[in-house]
């Protein structure tokens, strides 16, 4: 102990520093990954249809994450009566961000999937920053080996838009596109579409296809209605998620910072518990947040809302792991 009571070492207080995600290591080396989680960035945006800003999304959350760098101790939270991201328990590290190549949607793409590939060969789970809903393209492309190997995966996407577009004006893999080309997947066994609501990025004519292509489609007043355990009870029990989070699922009342703000949205709330229940249904194998853009939120509370969410999914995750190692 120091003479001022502190543990041993340096403080490295939220706002002094560098900012990896949550003050967590940095690792440059992508084949000298040793952690439980790999945090990555995506700053893509290319696939925006109205509004760009999401290159600077993976920045700001970071920035928003130092808010919640828990140091030593890890996070209590006394209503569940649980330490969360206990470093002891969890290791998290931050290995950067993928290339991007300015205008080049195929190379970048390509790029933000050998990333994901690097996590799940070292065994962690990927947490990838966008960035546009196009870059859970690459993420999901990148599950193909590990699919092969432990089973499909179930999609689980929490936004305002539908994103089942096919084709527009020659497009097939901007931000309109991902739970399409997610679902034309042979390793991916359905999806449940969660808050789509009012103005969509998809015609009836998607709708359609993606009931008929395995897809569950709720939207936000549906899902209060039902509540939250009605909801989870449409989900696959024991099947291995992939989560794909969308601020805009957020109102914009609490996350303006988006390219694609869609009044009528979620609360803070009725995400965490739904992530809550899920992690105990099943297994979370990959996540993604998606389409933050700070320059459209002066106060910061898009990229801390994020973040936070971020830091609590994963302590979620990794907690509900944790439980079923000693059950076994």
């Amino acid at each position: 102990m120091s003479k001022h009571g502190y543990e041993t070492g340096r403080l490295n207080l939220p706002f002094v520093g560098i900012c990896t995600f949550g003050k967590y290591p940095y690792v440059e080396n992508w084949d000298a990954i040793d952690a439980d989680v790999a945090v990555m960035g995506a700053p893509f945006d290319f696939g925006c249809q109205w509004r760009s800003g999401a290159r600077m999304g993976p920045r700001g959350v970071r920035e928003a994450s130092t808010l919640f760098a828990f140091g030593h101790a890890g996070a209590y939270d006394h209503e569940d009566d649980v330490t969360y991201l206990d470093p002891a328990k969890v290791r998290i590290v931050d290995i950067g961000d993928a290339d991007i190549v300015h205008t080049d949607t195929v190379q970048s793409h390509a790029n933000i999937e050998f990333g994901v590939r690097k996590i799940l060969a070292a065994g962690a789970l990927p947490v990838v920053i966008g960035g546009d809903h196009s870059i859970n393209i690459p993420c999901i492309n990148a599950f193909d080996e590990d699919c092969a190997a432990n089973g499909p995966l179930h999609v689980v996407q929490i936004d305002a838009h539908l994103d089942f577009v096919d084709e527009r004006h020659g497009v097939r893999f901007g931000h309109g596109n991902p739970m399409r080309r997610a679902a034309e997947k042979p390793y991916v066994s359905g999806l449940s579409q969660i808050g789509i609501r009012n103005v969509s990025s998809t015609a009836r004519d998607g709708y359609e296809a993606a009931r008929a292509m395995g897809s569950d489609i709720q939207s936000v007043r549906q899902f209060r209605k039902m509540g939250v355990e009605a909801m989870l009870a449409r989900i696959p029990k024991g099947a291995r998620y992939y989560l794909t989070i969308d601020i805009d699922a957020f109102d914009p009342s609490i996350a303006p910072g988006t390219g694609t703000p869609s009044h009528g949205g979620f609360i803070y709330y009725e995400v965490l518990e739904l992530i809550a229940g899920l992690v105990k249904r099943g297994q979370v194998v990959g996540l993604d947040l998606v389409e933050v853009a700070p320059d459209y939120d002066s106060t910061g509370s898009t990229s801390i809302l994020a973040a936070q969410l971020l830091m609590n999914t994963i302590g979620r995750i990794m907690h509900e792991r944790g439980d079923r190692g000693r059950a076994d």
